[in-house]
């Protein structure tokens, strides 16, 4: 039996009821939600920036790592890639009942699988609260209830983006339970004791925080490990796109889960390797080389065994070298994180190799690994990152928050009428958009 107290057992409860009735509600309402989501937060827009300056100037007192500081802020233009994530997700096909598969099991008994939410989420993350509006806004769009938990240090961001959710599905009459919010981290362990009312854990944060909840719970949690990105600059490289690949994985926002840390070198670019080092070295980047590449890289640092294979969360990279393209293969899947890793080369069968054989959730080729993004992915938004090889991978948008359902429709039919000397099953595939 549960040891959570009454209020956070009604409390999950309540986000059931809410999002039967949310899951009920015609597309069309749950897109007009979403809409007024975007309205409320531009409509709000200084209010919400307010509230987040009162976060970090706290975050900055209380000396946060420069990682989690730079994941804290939401600034205007944050608030404008929210809005057209939204629009995205409210544009985007109805997700609920949408047929996967029609079998005519018989004449007058046609079954079909179809689309259905997965029901109550309970979604832990730290520190970016920008993560609210996209969680919230692919629940809503997907039909399934939440209950969020962000991290203390964005308290103030956090609710007031929570309103916002909650205020959007009171205007369109739908109850606000479906969008619910806990601050403390006691209720997160409570909540976790709630198998029975909670259908799927989704920790957005760092390993140590994945880790620590699959060992906390019985609910099924969908996860990602450290993001260990890494680029390989193959012998065909053409080494001013693998500058430009480089700098952008590595610079854009370091602190980001899909950042490049670490750099797999094909010996042959050896001599060519300076003007790389040297733009990394520009942007302030500390470049951690292991003895092959050192000589190459001036200003360098020697790098230790570890590095190559650790998640730095800021300006630092490791720099290896590899013989083949088999051996940066062999080196992503044994030390990477399984999140995202690229290959820069001339060669399609290089490429060809690298994408097929490299046994990550998102797998690129002459691009940075900072593009592995649900909204740049055209999702709308992402609940998280996978790097899960069950049901979703990569990032999670509203598909990776479905489940099925089969629905029959006969005129009357029983097992008992079929077998051996009586009627036979036809199972005949049907077209799924036949009407």
């Amino acid at each position: 039996m549960s040891n959570a107290p009454d209020e956070l057992v009604k409390l999950a409860r309540r986000t059931r009821a809410a999002q039967r009735v949310l899951s009920a509600a015609r597309g069309s309402e749950r897109a007009a939600v979403l809409r007024s989501v975007a309205g409320l937060l531009q409509c709000r827009k200084q209010e919400l920036i307010e509230a987040n300056s009162a976060d970090r100037r706290q975050a900055a007192q209380q000396a946060l790592a420069p990682s989690m500081l730079s994941r804290l802020s939401l600034d205007a233009k944050k608030l404008d890639t929210l809005c057209d994530g939204l629009e995205t997700l409210a544009v985007s096909d109805d997700p609920i009942g949408r047929p996967l598969r029609r079998t005519l099991l018989d004449d007058g008994l046609e079954l079909t699988q179809v689309a259905s939410p997965i029901g109550v989420l309970l979604v832990i993350f730290e520190s970016r609260p920008d993560a609210v509006i996209q969680i919230g806004g692919l629940a809503i769009r997907s039909g399934n209830g939440v209950i969020l938990k962000g991290g203390r240090e964005a308290a103030r961001s956090n609710r007031a983006l929570v309103a916002c959710l909650r205020d959007a599905l009171v205007e369109h009459q739908l109850s606000p339970d479906a969008v619910q919010a806990v601050e403390e981290r006691e209720d997160v362990r409570r909540l976790l004791e709630l198998d029975g009312d909670i259908d799927l854990v989704i920790p957005r944060g760092s390993g140590q925080l994945v880790r620590s909840i699959q060992a906390s719970t019985r609910i099924p949690v969908l996860g990602h490990a450290e993001g260990i990105c890494m680029v390989y600059l193959d012998r065909a490289a053409d080494l001013d796109m693998a500058r430009r690949v480089v700098l952008d994985g590595k610079c854009d926002y370091p602190a980001a889960c899909n950042a490049t840390e670490t750099l797999l070198v094909h010996e042959s670019l050896l001599p060519r390797l300076g003007d790389i080092g040297s733009a990394l070295t520009a942007a302030g980047v500390e470049i951690r080389a292991d003895p092959a590449s050192l000589p190459f890289l001036p200003g360098a640092s020697p790098a230790s065994p570890q590095d190559g294979a650790i998640e730095y969360g800021g300006l630092t990279v490791a720099v290896r070298v590899v013989r083949s393209v088999d051996e940066a293969i062999a080196f992503i899947n044994e030390h990477g994180s399984a999140h995202t890793d690229a290959i820069v080369t001339a060669d399609p069968d290089a490429a060809d190799r690298f994408l097929r054989e490299v046994d990550s959730a998102s797998v690129f080729h002459n691009a940075s690994t900072r593009l592995a993004d649900g909204y740049r992915y055209g999702l709308g938004a992402e609940v998280g990152i996978s790097t899960s090889r069950i049901h979703a991978r990569g990032p999670v948008g509203v598909d990776g928050l479905m489940t099925t359902r089969w629905l029959l429709r006969g005129h009357g039919q029983g097992a008992g009428d079929y077998g051996p000397g009586k009627r036979a099953f036809l199972h005949k595939r049907l077209p799924i958009d036949e009407r």
